[in-house]
């Protein structure tokens, strides 16, 4: 009998939303078992802020074999789901002999440590990315195909961090609170920052509250542009921890990014979330689009984004308020 399944995803904030609602759906056909996520210290507030993830491993804290070792015994792992695959935790859950060890076919070392193969080949399929993390759960004996509509539920994402009152009292209801979140950390294809400036300049200041994000290195890139801004928009790049960034675009109104985590967090928290993609092989809109309730994306026609015209993305927003 499984009771306690290790989920092994320690890579970036986009790609971790896009796995919970595989959490939500063990939770949903397998109610009485334990989740463990192993993910990396800064994705942990993320995490930890999912309803269905009952315990947090720091796979920042595995600094050698042995003492990663030790925790993954102590844990007593019934099944571990290699959802990103990396060689070092797959021998580790081999060495201890976790049980079920479940990995796709197309990774060498799977044959090695996993003794549960899934056939799943990334490259080639048509299914968005929380839908191929989903299709591990056959090696749980679930084989469920639910469709993008559907996935939403499953994120389990609750905010429960308060913000300070100085920061939450930026927002208003007197106008629409839009974040724009121009960089990616080098994680996507970036809409030009000129683009983002023709659009922010077409908006209606008397209508719509516009914030910029960003993390710490950002705030010295995006610096000048943002003052050339003038009045037009409020600075808040380098101001947020991860569990901040989340609590403040679950209170906002919409957000505005490429293919990069504060999209896929805006789209989970239930808010307006629009992303933008080039038509590139497996960084398209149809692998990594925002999955929610309000969520939509602009793909370019061919691989640069900025083929994409601001107007478009303009016409966008205003449905918003309809």
């Amino acid at each position: 009998m499984i009771r306690h399944i290790l989920i092994s995803r320690t890579d970036a904030i986009g790609d971790v939303v896009l796995t919970l609602p595989l959490c939500g759906l063990i939770k949903k056909y397998l109610p009485d078992a334990k989740i463990s996520f192993l993910g990396n210290s800064y994705t942990k507030e993320l995490i930890t802020a999912c309803t269905y993830v009952d315990n947090f491993v720091n796979f920042s804290d595995w600094a050698n074999d042995e003492i990663a070792k030790q925790q993954l015994k102590d844990l007593s792992i019934d099944a571990i789901i290699h959802v990103f695959p990396k060689k070092r935790v797959a021998a580790l859950a081999s060495n201890v002999n976790i049980p079920v060890r479940i990995g796709t076919r197309n990774r060498v070392y799977h044959w090695l440590y996993c003794n549960n193969l899934i056939k799943l080949s990334r490259k080639k399929s048509d299914l968005h990315e929380a839908q191929l993390n989903i299709k591990l759960l056959k090696g749980l004996k679930l084989d469920i195909n639910p469709g993008l509509t559907e996935i939403p539920t499953y994120y389990g994402l609750k905010p429960e961090l308060i913000l300070d009152r100085g920061i939450e009292g930026l927002l208003g209801n007197d106008k629409f609170n839009l974040v724009i979140h121009p960089k990616s950390s080098g994680s996507a294809k970036e809409w030009s920052l000129e683009h983002y400036a023709e659009l922010i300049k077409s908006l209606d200041p008397t209508r719509y509250r516009i914030f910029i994000s960003g993390s710490e290195k950002e705030k010295d890139i995006l610096g000048h542009w943002i003052q050339s801004l003038e009045d037009r928009v409020i600075n808040l790049t380098g101001r947020f921890s991860l569990a901040q960034l989340l609590s403040f675009i679950s209170k906002a109104d919409g957000l505005v990014a490429a293919s990069t985590g504060p999209v896929h967090l805006a789209a989970a928290a239930g808010i307006h979330a629009l992303g933008l993609y080039p038509n590139s092989s497996s960084i398209n809109a149809q692998r990594w689009r925002p999955i929610g309730v309000k969520a939509t994306y602009i793909q370019a026609e061919g691989g640069d984004i900025d083929t994409i015209n601001p107007a478009t993305v303009l016409d966008k927003i205003k449905h918003w308020q309809k």
